[in-house]
């Protein structure tokens, strides 16, 4: 009798390439603005450390390296408004030059400044403070909602003057105010989504009038002691759009002043048309607005599509905005909202209801990329054989250790072989996780990953169907 034995195919092999070098990644995070900030703070204990922990802890959770901060503009809290520092106008800008100015400082910034204090514990050392307007009276409407634009831009023009230096001088206020309260800005914006008018706070801006601005901000801080902190724009509400405000920016001869192009992909998504740019490029909003809130790693809609709330869309969503857009940085919009906000959607990474909180797929997604690629980290080449639809990022961090992401497009599962080429120290200690329907982030036991002698070979990792694995493999000097 002949007895047929299954046979297994052998495994994906990933190699790695460190001599084929991209973007120098900044980070990846979230925001707390509009009062997010106090669905943690206002968390019992221990569920408030909890928490906390779960977002800046670099080994058990997501590992946030950037905190993006709302700056207040609206005359009080109502709603989810955020406040601004300066409520009452000093009457011209001449009086604000004058220093009659009547800052107001609250100490909590919406709940945020807490937060961003509590990052700082974990060793975050990135924050972007980021304007959605000034504060009304220096705009054409009069009000921080409702678009209007910056009095003294080109083709703006108030009877009350020329508000742009006052507008630089309060954003400054504001580093100072973190910087005494032991928060360090290091970006600064001055605009959010300059091509859409809300009715919450917001701020109409061409590329043109953007540069008019930043001419000013920018000797502002080269003459204050935040010569540091790097000018951020502009925040549109797409790709493509701030493709065209880039364009704008190097016409206008600003691009040296800036420290990096900022955008988000909600009109229209990060493509292989990058930046037109030598400039850093961040993403840095975006979220599933549509969708009700939802847990699920992978799931399909009537139609057979992919819903755009699980976390396996995100992880795909990342990636692409790594290697196709070549971000350095990624960040989610809001990271915590309670369920009544926005009729419970999927614009939160963590849902803060009733005393508890409950965790996304989403929030895995992104964890698998934070945690392992770290701050001043490279991307670098990366490719596959032996396994369609296989989908790889690769980083070496600043310490030398090396970072493979593999996302698997099929329902089956795959093995894998990672080959880290051209190191000249071979690597020790491996670590790998994955995450799907079942799993978050959940680490391989070590008994199956494993090092070749050569140092750069790794075995014994298996990406689960519709799933992610990171593997992390560092130097043997580790």
């Amino acid at each position: 009798m002949i007895v047929s034995r299954q046979v297994r195919p052998p495994p994906a092999l990933v190699t790695v390439n460190l001599t084929q070098r991209f973007q120098t990644i900044d980070g990846f995070g979230f925001s707390e603005a509009f009062q997010r900030a106090y669905n943690i703070y206002n968390l019992p204990e221990p569920k408030r450390s909890q928490l906390v922990d779960l977002l800046f802890n670099v080994s058990t959770g997501a590992g946030f390296s950037i905190v993006r901060n709302g700056i207040g503009s609206s005359p009080n809290s109502t709603k989810d408004w955020m406040n601004t520092h300066l409520p009452t106008s000093p009457g011209s800008p001449a009086a604000m030059e004058a220093g009659n100015a009547s800052y107001m400082w609250d100490g909590k910034d919406s709940g945020q400044l807490w937060v961003s204090q509590q990052a700082v514990k974990y060793g975050v050392k990135t924050f972007y403070g980021n304007a959605w307007s000034a504060p009304g009276f220096m705009k054409t409407n009069g009000r921080d909602s409702g678009g209007g634009w910056l009095c003294g831009v080109p083709g703006a023009n108030c009877s009350s003057g020329d508000w742009r230096q006052a507008y630089a001088d309060y954003l400054v206020k504001y580093i100072e105010f973190y910087e005494q309260s032991g928060v360090n800005v290091t970006h600064i914006g001055f605009l959010n989504e300059p091509d859409y008018s809300a009715s919450y706070a917001s701020m109409l801006s061409t590329g043109a009038q953007s540069a008019s601005f930043i001419k000013v901000l920018h000797p502002t801080l080269q003459k204050s002691r935040y010569s540091h902190v790097q000018i951020a724009c502009c925040d549109a509400t797409g790709w493509t759009a701030q493709r065209t405000m880039t364009s704008d920016l190097v016409a206008a001869g600003v691009e040296d002043l800036l420290g990096v192009i900022t955008s988000h992909p909600y009109t229209s998504p990060i493509t292989s048309l990058t930046q037109p740019t030598r400039l850093k490029v961040w993403e840095t909003e975006t979220s599933d607005l549509s969708g009700k809130w939802s847990t699920r790693w992978y799931s399909t809609a009537a139609s057979g599509a992919v819903t755009t709330g699980d976390g396996y869309t995100w992880a795909n969503l990342i990636h692409d905005g790594l290697t196709a857009g070549n971000v350095s940085a990624y960040l989610w919009w809001v990271g915590t909202q309670d369920g009544q906000t926005n009729g419970n959607n999927n614009e939160k990474l963590v849902l803060v209801d009733g005393g508890d909180y409950v965790v996304s797929k989403r929030f895995w997604a992104f964890a698998h990329y934070s945690r392992t690629i770290r701050p001043d980290a490279v991307r670098v080449g990366v490719s596959s054989t032996g396994a369609a639809n296989l989908r790889t990022t690769a980083f070496e961090n600043v310490d030398g250790s090396v970072v493979v992401n593999i996302i698997n497009t099929q329902p089956e599962a795959v093995a894998l072989q990672v080959v880290i080429g051209e190191r000249e120290d071979a690597g020790g200690e491996v670590r790998a996780w994955v995450t799907d329907e079942s799993n978050d982030m959940t680490e391989l036991v070590d008994e199956l990953v494993s090092v070749a002698p050569d140092g750069n070979t790794v075995g014994g990792v298996t990406v689960p169907g519709m799933g992610i694995a990171s593997v992390l493999v560092k130097k043997a000097d580790w």
